[in-house]
């Protein structure tokens, strides 16, 4: 069977570096792309530990002209692309109007245009042969802005649209290319342990928390089986339908909530320097520093990992219903 070649933007820390440990774990060869030397190595050495082959780039996905030629090396060392996972992100905490216009850019110009810089470069290649995947790493948050958030949730509703829009020309070319996005609720990352920070407090995700393996192997599900659209954890499922039905409630409940609700008073470890424009040092894992808060699955991720046993269920569910039913009416006759 030939290698299955995957790339993950962002795959250094956080849910990018799970995904990658994941992927070669499941059999992937896996390309990283990443700015800093140190988590790309310890990327890397994750991957081949499994097995596999690695190929670590310093790549800054706002470059797309870095991009491209990160694509072409991938195919020229490990082979033909099959996956392409976008996950690369910045991050600014603080109000809109309190924030340096630069950083906005930045923060855009990664966690939105590295995404279509790595969709363009998956693309141009899966596209002539008709095969491959690429998944967006969406949230919730690309369907709900919160307060204290505004770059990031605008680049993850853009994310939205613009992969929605993506998704109708290949459909309209007839093209056998899958292009699927999975929205996560908030995780224990190293993210808020080096975003750009203007609040009194360490900054930390929206509870309820989950592990970022626990999202990795809810990514690498939808690798091996293709969905349009994924909606991972409780609390993104509420927030999803919350914004469709009781949106101008969300605004208020937020606006109440949403500034201490990011905010963890509790936590006294020292800051990283920001990643906002360049790598930190060092290599710093998957996880962040509330893992005595995060969650290891629940009963809606046990549902998107089990698909076909709650459909057998509810199927044998239904089938008994209508057997009772029909029992009940011979009776009464």
């Amino acid at each position: 069977m030939p290698a299955r070649i995957a790339v993950v933007t962002g795959g250094t820390a956080g849910l990018g570096r799970a995904t990658v440990r994941e992927l070669a774990h499941r059999g992937w060869d896996v390309a990283i792309l990443a700015r800093g030397e140190n988590g790309l190595q310890g990327a890397a050495a994750d991957v081949m530990r499994e097995g596999r082959r690695a190929l670590p780039l310093s790549v800054d996905v706002a470059d797309n002209a870095a991009v491209e030629a990160a694509a072409a090396r991938i195919e020229e060392e490990l082979g033909e692309i099959d996956l392409w996972v976008n996950d690369a992100m910045v991050g600014i905490f603080g109000e809109f109007l309190t924030t340096d216009p630069d950083d906005f850019q930045r923060a855009t110009q990664v966690t939105y245009f590295g995404f279509v810089n790595g969709t363009r470069a998956a693309l141009k290649r899966m596209v002539p042969r008709d095969r491959g995947h690429v998944i967006q790493i969406g949230s919730a948050l690309a369907h709900r802005g919160i307060p204290l958030q505004a770059a990031y949730c605008a680049s993850k509703h853009a994310i939205t649209g613009f992969t929605e829009s993506v998704t109708t020309e290949l459909i309209h070319n007839r093209s056998s290319v899958r292009i699927s996005q999975v929205d996560m609720p908030a995780m224990n990352t190293i993210q808020f342990n080096w975003v750009k920070s203007q609040l009194p407090d360490h900054p930390q995700p929206v509870p309820t928390i989950f592990q970022p393996e626990t999202c990795a192997r809810a990514v690498a599900d939808v690798a091996d089986k293709p969905r349009r659209r994924s909606w991972i954890g409780e609390p993104t499922v509420m927030t999803v339908l919350g914004n469709r039905f009781v949106a101008p409630f969300l605004d208020v409940y937020l606006a109440k909530t949403g500034y201490s609700g990011q905010q963890a008073p509790d936590k006294k470890e020292p800051m990283l320097p920001t990643n906002l424009y360049e790598p930190v040092a060092g290599d710093h894992g998957a996880r962040g520093i509330f893992s005595d808060q995060a969650k290891e699955t629940s009963p809606q991720i046990w549902y998107t990992q089990h698909r076909a046993v709650s459909y057998a269920a509810a199927v044998g569910a239904a089938a008994a219903g209508v057997t009772a039913l029909v029992g009940a009416f011979r009776r009464r006759g």
